[in-house]
């Protein structure tokens, strides 16, 4: 048996960073992926007890070898240490691993750092709480080699007690950002920054692929010009977000109308070989909002057509 099982009290008794500086809390990581594996090895390297437990029990053999406790059984990791961090495919794998469990789940912290959509988040948040865990719901705005580096983010949302007894903690694995007790916040804004991300990347893609066309190598072209005036439209966001907080989309610059006057971008795209489907999209919104009376408008006017509207 692990040395760690008489340390799982209840969380209110749970490790003070303040009070007592020299104990490390102990860890369990349930699931040792390739973001598992690299919390694990995380939490071993900035000292604490770190227990793993994985499906197929191979995958543990490494990081044993760099001094975790590898459980076996999924009881033993349960119960030898009093904050479980669980990183597994999705939400039904973490309730299949845990569902056996919930007789040993009082008094524990959950950290589920699982990827998700926020009504999964409520649901296991809810299901916790009746079970008499603490939870918090994780989004990982990393891939595994930038954990416990400056560049990785980690959003947490649901209990506070949780949050605040385990902080120092979850700080080792990159910078830890609370958004509140609701635990669909963390895997909400999880999405909306890779959504973000994505768009980004498609509008990148794009660019490369229109450039190429004529030659021009996709590094010179991103190191030289796409970029530079890529962050100078990033300093623009901060403006378009008041004005969607406002409501007032007056144009200050480029107005719906001018921009969506003609397909250019469409028709180079089409001219060159390259398919215009990353932008298509944004160009037939542009479009329907002057059509319905907005030309006047600055872009971020478009956000209208999709946002989800308040129920009256």
């Amino acid at each position: 048996m692990n040395a760690n099982l008489d340390r799982s009290s209840n969380v209110n008794h749970h490790y003070d960073a303040k009070a007592n500086s020299s104990t490390l809390p102990s860890v369990t990581v349930i699931g040792l992926g390739s973001m598992g594996s690299k919390l694990a090895r995380t939490f071993l390297h900035s000292g604490y007890v770190t227990t793993v437990w994985n499906r197929t029990p191979e995958k543990a053999a490494e990081l044993v070898g760099l001094g975790a406790s590898g459980a076996t059984e999924i009881a033993d990791a349960i119960a030898a240490s009093p904050l479980l961090i669980i990183c597994v495919l999705d939400y039904d794998a973490a309730r299949h691993i845990l569902e056996p469990m919930k007789e040993k789940l009082s008094g524990k912290v959950v950290v589920n750092l699982t990827t998700g959509t926020p009504e999964e988040a409520r649901t296991m948040g809810a299901w916790m709480r009746n079970l008499g865990a603490e939870y918090l719901d994780g989004g990982i705005m990393a891939v595994p080699s930038l954990i416990a580096t400056p560049h990785a983010v980690i959003l947490y949302s649901g209990s506070m007690t949780a949050y605040e007894n385990y902080k120092q903690v979850l700080d080792s694995l990159g910078t830890s950002h609370y958004l509140g007790s609701d635990p669909a916040l963390a895997p909400l804004n999880d999405l909306a920054l890779l959504s973000g991300m994505y768009g980004m990347f498609g509008g990148f893609i794009h660019a490369v692929a229109l450039v190429g066309t004529e030659g021009v190598k996709a590094v010179d072209f991103t190191t030289t010009l796409l970029m530079p005036f890529l962050q100078a439209m990033m300093s623009t966001m901060p403006e378009m977000a008041k004005q969607i907080d406002s409501g007032d989309y007056s144009a200050k610059d480029a107005s719906l109308a001018m921009q969506a006057a003609h397909d250019t971008i469409g028709e180079v795209s089409r001219v060159q070989g390259v398919s215009p489907e990353t932008f298509t999209p944004i160009f037939e919104l542009m479009k329907r909002r002057v059509e319905d009376g907005h030309g006047g408008d600055d872009f971020a006017s478009v956000i209208e057509l999709i946002r989800k509207r308040p129920s009256s």
